[in-house]
């Protein structure tokens, strides 16, 4: 599509009554970033109320009918989801507008390749629209969804404002809350599970948009948090605010009444007595599907990806569908009800490492399309690519009734029960010690559900190749390593995001719409060429990006991050304040002063540098322009994840260098030369 033009959901597909909208971008350095955010409008352009605002503070309609899914990765690059339930959508809203925000002084025109595609409940892309030059500035409208004789239709907008999120808010008549602050526990006003709900205030109606920013982005609202041993408190803020919200990580459990350390807590879920891969793939499918349905906000935000409606939702096991003489028995359906039409998607389940077959699921796909089902659902430990799926089912030009196939990891399962119950807050104490009995569930090691744990069989080889150099460009087995690597690096970023409770996304530096297929062909040569698996981690609120290089020739792994230099001061006083920070890093820390000119600097380890930062300073008086961390260890050399195996130590390399290193840097004194670098590449 074009700015401007408007298209009928109708026409393009008979299943829009639920939509996804996806918005992009890509960032030289990497560091690039942007907030999504949704307004519902009535017939004069303004919201009801400020709950009609959803953005990362408000991300959920208690309806269902719009839901922010958060950043997801893609093949060049990532990627914000959000759902519509358009069959949800309250009458007098007219209109749905898609937007987005940068932050801190940071401008869209810094921003590469953004554009808004929307896709139908089958998954299927049903329009694109690219914004070429979206100018300086802070707040960019993408599109919006609107009513036209009793159907919806698609605009495309490509609107800038400079005054960035509140100016965009206020125009759409939210009342921003600039100097409220919410209190600590005890002195702001709490919410206890089954009180009645605080009302929103209303909106007023504001002036039009003024042309600069008016005001920064004031404190954050505080959102439920809930935790196991804790009762549910929600910190109750006036009016929307626009700043990113503070998580606040679980405190530590109760201390047990056990006697002695061999009493075992008792579970919901117990895993100790399966044996079989059937009792394992039976019991992990009725331990998910139950919970979803008994912790809505759970199973709402992991269906909501699929395209499903918002409502009543049932799930069951033991199904038996016919299929000519042979009957099939899915491993689980799920079924959600909305006004009066349902949502039906098949669920396939796997443990351990055993892989989805392709025709079973094509027999799936062939049973869903005969009795008019939506989706099936694919859940393994293995974590799928673009470009590269893990199952390919060929549909049936004959049917009209179309069949979305997704995949969920068992990783991904995790990383969403770890951010509502850590991190985020659900509804009640109950919910949260059900998601609590799940994930501990997921992470024993007889539940089979641990995540993608093995580089393959070509690992070997391509190790065996690339020490004997006998390992030549274009060869598939190195392409297979290579998407190895990649769903390992994704699968790092769920575990430490759902840890922190922060976004955690893969660095892809590929132009946005190149084909993931040829990208991988050039890593896979150049892993040939000269041995090494390299990715990068982009971690909200870190001064850098988390570099992490697997060095199959010497069989080192490499963990480390570049920090800018401070814009102000001398490189003395510089060195000085760093090696202070490190004062609780590794001795083995090693520290680099990057130069001007790319030329070499000074480097050592910390434990040579506590006594003599000035060993930093180069000979010659070369600017330093900032400094590189890293940590090295020895990288397991089986390829799955047993106590040598080379993803364990991928993920220990991992946490030690986030822990120990990244936590101590201190991020004010280097945001604003990050941000200065960002926007001069």
């Amino acid at each position: 599509m074009v700015k401007g033009a408007n298209v009928g959901l109708a026409a393009l597909s008979e299943d829009v009554g639920s939509v996804m909208v996806r918005l992009g971008w890509s960032s030289p350095t990497g560091e690039g970033d942007a907030d999504v955010s949704v307004l519902l409008l009535t017939a004069d352009g303004k919201v009801r109320s400020d709950g009609d605002f959803y953005f990362y503070n408000n991300p959920v309609a208690a309806d269902g009918s719009v839901q922010l899914l958060g950043k997801a990765p893609t093949a060049d690059g990532n990627e914000d989801r959000i759902t519509f339930d358009l069959t949800a959508i309250a009458d007098d809203a007219e209109r749905i507008v898609v937007a987005a925000s940068r932050y801190e002084g940071a401008r869209f025109s810094d921003l590469h390749d953004l554009c808004l595609t929307l896709a139908d409940g089958a998954g299927e892309n049903l329009l694109r629209f690219a914004i070429d030059d979206p100018g300086e500035v802070g707040a960019l409208l993408f599109g919006e969804l609107y009513r036209r004789g009793g159907d919806w239709k698609f605009r495309a907008i490509g609107q800038g404002y400079e005054s960035g999120l509140a100016g965009l808010a206020t125009d759409f008549g939210v009342d921003i809350d600039d100097d409220a602050e919410v209190s600590e526990a005890g002195e702001a006003e709490k919410q206890e599970v089954g009180a009645a709900p605080v009302p929103q205030a209303q909106a007023q109606p504001l002036p039009a948009i003024p042309t600069q920013p008016t005001s920064e982005r004031p404190a954050d609202p505080v959102r439920p948090v809930t935790t196991p041993d804790q009762p549910v408190v929600a910190k109750v803020a006036p009016r929307p605010r626009t700043a990113k919200k503070k998580v606040t990580l679980p405190k530590v459990a109760k201390k047990s009444l056990a006697e002695n350390d061999a009493w075992r807590v008792a579970r919901l879920f117990p895993a100790a007595a399966l044996k079989s891969d059937r009792e394992r793939e039976t019991r992990a499918t009725s331990v998910l599907l139950s919970v979803m349905t008994q912790v809505p906000e759970f199973g709402r935000r992991l269906t909501a990806a699929f395209g499903a409606p918002s409502g009543r939702m049932e799930t069951f096991t033991e199904v038996t569908l016919p299929n000519g003489d042979t009957p099939r028995r899915p491993d689980g359906v799920i079924r959600i009800e909305r006004a009066g039409k349902l949502w039906t998607a098949l669920v396939e389940t796997k443990t351990n490492g055993n892989s989805l077959k392709p025709d079973q699921v094509q027999a799936y796909a062939d049973i869903a399309a005969r009795r008019g089902y939506e989706a099936v659902i694919t859940l393994s430990n293995d974590v799928e690519l673009d470009g590269s799926p893990l199952v390919e089912v060929k549909a049936d030009g004959r049917r009209k009734h179309k069949v979305a196939l997704w995949h969920l990891s068992w990783a991904e399962v995790a990383h969403q029960a770890q951010m509502l119950i850590r991190h985020e807050g659900v509804g009640n104490a109950a919910h949260a010690w059900l998601l609590q009995e799940l994930l501990h569930y997921l992470q024993h090691e007889n539940s089979g559900c641990h995540g993608f744990q093995n580089m393959g069989p070509a690992w070997v080889p391509v190790r065996n190749g690339i020490d004997d150099e006998t390992l030549c460009q274009g060869d598939s087995r190195a392409v297979e390593v290579v998407e190895s690597w990649e769903r390992l690096v994704r699968q790092v970023c769920l575990r430490l995001g759902g840890e922190l409770g922060q976004k955690v996304l893969p660095v892809q530096r590929a132009k946005r719409g190149s084909d993931p297929r040829t990208r991988r062909a050039a890593l896979a040569d150049q892993l040939c060429a000269d041995g090494r698996l390299e990715a990068e981690l982009r971690i909200d609120g870190t001064p850098g990006i988390l570099a992490l290089c697997a060095d199959l020739r010497t069989g080192k792994l490499r963990t480390s991050i570049e920090i800018p230099a401070p814009e102000q001061g001398y490189p003395l006083t510089w060195s000085k304040r760093l090696v202070r920070q490190l004062a609780d890093a590794p001795a083995d820390l090693h520290v680099e002063a990057l130069l001007a000119g790319q030329a070499p600097g000074p480097r050592g380890t910390l434990e040579r540098l506590r006594p003599e930062p000035a060993d930093l300073l180069p000979k010659d008086g070369t600017s330093i322009t900032g400094y590189r961390l890293s940590l090295f260890r020895s990288m397991g050399n089986t390829r799955g994840n047993a106590e040598s195996g080379f993803i364990r130590s991928v993920d220990e390399s991992v946490d030690r260098f986030h822990a120990h290193v990244v936590v101590h840097l201190d991020r004010r004194t280097s945001s604003s030369r990050t941000r200065e670098t960002a926007a001069a590449s």
